[in-house]
């Protein structure tokens, strides 16, 4: 009788490969109502594993079945995670993108004078606690999130922000998208965040600021209508309470201070 297992260097790998996956399913699920879905699945399959262990046929055979649609099952309970993934890879790791030079060589961040517009409206915005949601482009192509709302192509103006976010305007109920130093549209739907650490006090444009920054690479700036902060998110993270000259340091791509809260 065998006393130790050979693992060779393939099998180490699959291990690591294994792990890797189901770390990021877990990042992918956690704080969401899916993780409690995903650990019953899992205790499931342990169950499933444990009779075929002590040779109970009959629950075994029973349980085989189920794990035998065991994908299909799957594909239907965790269908808008899913989809929400196949487009967090299409946004996220666009291969046009990857063979597109410019954006290659090009640093994604906005110019002075954008920057220096979105932060005099931004102070606005607090000062008046004018509700706001900027999404500023990186890498990721967001032309799909444009079409859900007008498009402006327009250059970047503290004037015309102000305008787009004033609440008697027909644009400010939505999301304003900048491109390439230009307003692309206005009164976009973003999709939003369901994870249930978020602090209760930030409201539905905080959500829909964090659902876009887990669903692509986009920075997004929120001012509260409530309370006037200003807040900056990216990459799923937020910090609020930001001034103006942070606000500024980070829309060019300066994270130095950043500090997730």
């Amino acid at each position: 009788m065998l006393l130790f297992i050979s693992l060779g260097f393939w099998d180490i790998l699959d291990i690591l490969l294994v792990a890797f996956v189901f770390y990021h399913v877990y990042r992918w699920v956690k704080g969401t109502v899916a993780v409690n879905i995903f650990v019953g699945i899992f205790m499931f399959y342990v169950a499933w594993l444990l009779v075929k262990a002590l040779n109970m046929e009959l629950i075994s055979s029973i349980l085989g079945q189920f794990m035998g649609v065991g994908v299909i099952a799957l594909l239907i309970v965790f269908q808008q995670e899913v989809r929400r993934f196949l487009l967090l890879l299409g946004s996220k790791y666009n291969l046009q993108n990857l063979f597109n030079m410019n954006r290659l060589l090009t640093k994604h961040s906005v110019n002075d004078e954008v920057a220096e517009a979105i932060v005099r409206a931004c102070d606005f915005f607090s000062k008046t606690k004018t509700g706001a949601l900027i999404v500023l482009s990186q890498n990721s192509e967001l032309y799909n999130y444009a079409q859900t709302g007008v498009f402006l192509k327009a250059m970047v103006t503290e004037e015309l922000l102000e305008n787009i976010f004033f609440k008697n305007s027909p644009l400010h109920d939505g999301a304003a998208i900048i491109a390439d130093n230009k307003i692309l549209a206005a009164r976009c739907i973003l999709p939003v965040s369901d994870n249930m650490n978020i602090p209760g006090s930030m409201g539905l444009r905080h959500r829909a600021a964090i659902g876009m920054s887990a669903a692509t690479d986009a920075h997004i700036v929120v001012v509260s209508e409530e309370t006037g902060n200003i807040s900056f998110v990216k990459d799923g993270h937020f910090k609020v309470r930001i001034t103006p000259e942070e606000l500024n340091r980070f829309l060019h791509n300066d994270f130095s201070g950043f500090i997730v809260k």
